[in-house]
Order: C-alpha cells, then sequence, then structure tokens
C-alpha cells in the first residue's frame, strides 16, 4: 500500500487557537483525506510545542507551573481541531517523555560526531523569533520588523550546531529538487539565504540562567535544549523514531511538511541539516503557505480581530469553514477572511448551488420513480465533461492548488444545475416522457455521486450526508478500497434515496451595520 505522511507547524501554546492557526491545520487535514479515499495508508501529524521563554513567561502570568500550563492550552487545540473535524492520526506534545528521549539522543549522537560544540556567542535575540537577528535587519527603531520590539542583547555559552559543514548540501538538494520547498518563490528566497555568509552556525541550546523551561541537555544541567532541536524533531518523535521501528520505516520520509511562510528558513535550513547530520532520509517536500488575516488586517490581539474558530464553528458549522478558507485564495498565497464574504460564498456554493441541486433531484426522483435510482446510463457528453473536470480536479489536489480543485467541484456543480434547467424533467415526466426525464435524473444523480467524492476533503461531513441520500450504505472515504478508479463507478439501479431535505441549509446573513 502507498503512504502519505503530512505534517503540520506544531503551535506555541502561550496562547490558545485563533483561525490562523486552523488555516494550516485543515489544509493538511484535506491532503489527509484526500489520500486516504484513494487507499493510500495516510499518518497525519499535528500538535503543539510546549516549551521556550514565551511559554515560560505565558505561564508565570497565568500563576501556573509550565506544564500546568501547557496542559490546559493544548487542551484547548486538540479541541478545536476536533470541533473542525480534523482526522489527524496522532497529536504530539513536546513535553512527551519520548519526545525528550528522541531530543537527547539526536542532541548526543550530534554532540559525539563533532557536529555540535559549545561556544560563546555574544549577538542580538529576538523572543518572538526565538532566534538571533542581526542589527542591519531591524526596523528604523532598533525593532524586530516580525515583533515589532527590540531584540536583546545576549551574551551566552551555549551549544551550537555546524550548519556551515551542511550549507553546500543544502543548496544542492535545493537546485536538483525542484519540488523540495515550495512554492517557487520560497525555494529562491531559501536559495539566497544559504549565500549569505552570515547565515552560519547557530545555537541549539540554552543556559538555564536565562531558560529553564526546556529538555535538559544530557550529562549537562546548566543547559536545555533550544526551540528549534526540539519543535522540528517533533516530525521523528510523531511516526515512530527510536519508539516503533516498524512505524518509522513505513512513514519516514515525511512526504509532506505543510508550514507558515516565517518559518520556511528554520524547516528547510536547520531541519535538513539536522537530518543530513543525523544520516536520516530528507522530506519529499516542503509547503509554506501563506497568511490569513482578517477584514485585511494581521490577526493581533491589540486589533481585537482574533477569531476563535470554535466560534466559528458553532455559529456556521465546520464544513462551511473548511469550504470557505480555500475556496478565494490559493495556498501559496495570503488569504482574507471576511465574515460578509464568507457568508455569501458559503451560501452561493453549498446552499444554492449544491443544496438546492441535490434537494431538487432527489424529489424528483420520490414523485415520478417512487424513490429509485432508474435504470439508465447517463448522458454521454454530459459524463465526458465530468471526466475532464476529474482530471482537472485531481491534478489541482496532488499539487495543492486548493482554491483551482475547488473551482472544479464549482464546474461540475453548475454543470449539474444547468441539465436541469434546460432538460427540465419535470416538465419531460408531465409531457409522458419518462424514459428521457428517468435518464436526465440519473446522471445529475451520477454528477452528485461525483461531486460528494471531489468535495469530501474539504467538506467530509456535507459529502458524507450527499452520500448517504443517494442511497449508499458504506462510508465515502471508503471507496478507494486499493483502487483509484472507484471514482468511475456509477450509481447503481435500484438503489432506493432517502431524500431527508436539504444537505446544507442557507446560512442567515447578518444586516450590514448602520453608519
Amino acid at each position: 500500500m502507498k503512504k502519505f505522511y503530512v505534517t503540520t507547524a506544531i503551535d506555541y501554546v502561550n496562547a490558545a487557537p485563533h483561525i490562523g492557526h486552523a488555516y494550516e491545520k485543515i489544509a493538511a487535514d484535506v491532503i489527509a483525506r484526500y489520500y486516504r479515499m484513494r487507499a493510500y495508508d495516510v499518518r497525519f501529524l499535528t500538535g503543539t510545542d510546549e516549551h521556550g521563554i514565551k511559554v515560560e513567561k505565558s505561564a508565570q502570568a497565568a500563576g501556573k507551573s509550565p506544564i500546568e500550563f501547557c496542559d490546559e492550552i493544548a487542551a484547548t487545540f486538540q479541541k478545536s481541531w476536533v470541533n473542525l473535524n480534523l482526522s489527524f492520526d496522532y497529536f504530539i506534545r513536546t513535553t512527551e517523555a519520548r519526545h525528550a528521549k528522541v531530543v537527547q539522543s539526536l542532541f548526543k549522537q550530534l554532540l559525539d560526531q563533532g557536529d555540535i560544540y559549545k561556544s560563546t556567542y555574544t549577538g542580538l535575540y529576538c523572543e518572538g523569533c526565538e532566534d538571533f537577528v542581526r542589527e542591519r535587519d531591524l526596523d528604523e527603531n532598533g525593532h524586530c520588523p516580525t515583533h515589532k520590539k527590540p531584540p536583546k542583547a545576549v551574551a551566552e555559552e551555549n551549544y551550537f550546531f555546524k550548519l556551515s559543514k551542511y550549507k553546500p548540501a543544502i543548496k544542492q538538494w535545493l537546485e536538483t529538487d525542484n519540488n523540495a520547498v515550495r512554492p517557487e518563490g520560497r525555494r529562491k528566497e531559501v536559495l539566497n539565504q544559504l549565500n549569505d555568509p552570515e547565515l552560519g552556525d547557530f545555537s541549539v541550546s540554552r543556559s538555564r540562567k536565562s531558560l529553564n523551561w526546556g529538555i535538559p541537555i544530557p550529562q549537562d544541567d546548566d543547559q536545555v535544549v533550544y526551540v528549534w532541536m526540539d519543535a522540528l524533531t517533533n516530525y521523528i518523535t510523531g511516526c515512530g523514531y527510536l519508539t516503533d521501528d516498524e512505524q518509522f520505516a513505513r512513514y519516514w520520509p515525511a512526504d509532506l511538511h505543510l508550514i507558515g511562510k516565517d518559518i520556511t528558513k528554520f524547516h528547510s535550513i536547520y531541519w535538513i541539516a539536522f537530518l543530513m547530520a543525523a544520516k536520516l532520509p530528507l522530506p519529499k517536500q516542503i509547503f509554506a503557505h501563506g497568511f490569513l488575516t482578517v477584514e485585511g488586517q494581521k490577526i493581533s490581539k491589540s486589533l481585537g480581530n482574533v477569531i476563535d474558530p470554535n466560534q466559528l464553528v458553532q455559529k456556521y458549522g465546520a464544513d462551511a469553514v473548511r469550504f470557505f478558507l480555500f475556496a478565494g485564495t490559493s495556498l501559496d498565497q495570503d488569504g482574507d477572511f471576511s465574515v460578509a464574504t464568507f457568508q455569501d460564498k458559503v451560501n452561493a456554493a453549498l446552499a444554492n448551488g449544491l443544496g438546492n441541486l441535490q434537494n431538487r433531484c432527489l424529489t424528483l426522483i420520490d414523485k415520478h420513480l417512487d424513490g429509485i435510482i432508474p435504470d439508465c446510463t447517463p448522458i454521454q457528453d454530459v459524463r465526458e465533461s465530468a471526466n475532464a473536470l476529474h482530471v482537472v480536479i485531481e491534478s489541482s489536489m496532488e499539487k495543492l492548488e486548493y482554491m483551482k480543485a475547488i473551482e472544479g467541484i464549482l464546474a461540475l456543480i453548475d454543470l449539474a444545475n444547468r441539465l436541469m434547467n434546460d432538460e427540465k424533467p419535470w416538465t419531460l415526466f408531465k409531457e409522458g416522457k419518462k424514459q428521457e426525464g428517468a435518464r436526465c435524473l440519473y446522471t445529475v444523480i451520477e454528477l452528485l455521486r461525483r461531486i460528494a467524492f471531489q468535495i469530501y476533503p474539504f467538506t467530509p461531513k456535507l459529502a458524507s450526508d450527499i452520500w448517504w441520500q443517494l442511497g449508499h450504505d458504506g462510508e465515502i472515504d471508503k471507496i478507494g478500497d486499493e483502487r483509484n478508479d472507484g471514482f468511475f463507478d456509477m450509481v447503481p439501479a435500484g438503489q432506493k434515496v432517502r431524500n431527508s431535505g436539504p444537505v446544507f441549509m442557507r446560512i442567515e446573513t447578518e444586516p450590514a451595520t448602520a453608519k
């Protein structure tokens, strides 16, 4: 069986999850569900990053111990992802004992072979980035351009990783594999960073004088592992490294690391260097997605525009949220969340377009065919058009071009609606042309079956409801059954439909605020 191992970045637990966190996790769930439907052995990993200065300070501010604070926030993340109907196989926490074992083992291996050494470093450290920054990269106020705060001058004795040793090999990897880092613009950015002579060896530990909340360095009680060696290593911990050899052999290397564009350097340079040093296979692809804004503004507590995904799910349902986030923006570009746009797009596509189509079709089958799928062949030119769209949708999904895939799905819905409006099966039945009316409805049923398959990764509950109303008893995501041609099957004649009303109810739009 083919395998597909997809991971997300793990989220800091210094604050509760917001819609920006959800965007990436849903994106990973979409591709995980896509490959499961095609009978791949999928492993989907997500989780939380629970060590570091920001977490330690947040715990202090909350009057809790670090682990108490982490337990509380990690549970909030897990609950949010369950509410959004994410199908992750494992939720990793970096405070797990088995993760500490992996990190310490990797650290010791690299130390013993000379890839890690101890030295003293003086520089400017940004707590937000959890990385050292250069003075020339600060803004006009001397602040980190990302976090808008001045970095601190730090002088510490730390352990350092010999990045300089691996830079040529990383550059060769990027130059020989155009798909190693996507989109292409990010790959070029990483290549430019590698050419910077100031990008050299970096710290992989912190002194307990400045940070106590971290994984202890083996045989050195004065140091803890620094965040990037700790955090990035979760990807191998999460598929059994050192704890389950069979699982690790099955899933590693990762097929896709899905991350935000702001941490591309750490994944495409630091993580690759760690793996090279450890003599482990490299991930097949790192995809750095764009950011999500709210009403055109960066998500920020100070702006008061942080959106809790749980509240969206409670009000609109998980499927509506999942669909909208990828229907209007390419994954490699920045997207925006607006309540008005959300309501309009979801109503147009899912309620008016798809929900109304299914309800009309099944109502006519109930009325004129006793609720039984007729014994017909679909209209050939319509089926050929659906086959062509299938190719486009498949290609788009494999490239993570979700917006294009959804455009193809909407084209399928439009194809079915146009067929209904052009053929007018209700008129055909009225005129006694039962065979023609039945063939039209059977063709629409076949299109609905296709639509359910294609939209399933984005809206799993909606797709499952369509599947059930078409009369199927099995689960829609099991159709692959170790073959990829299940999409070209047809709804069997004689199957009874289950018309239980619209599969997606229109969202009541909120009135505009008076000015």
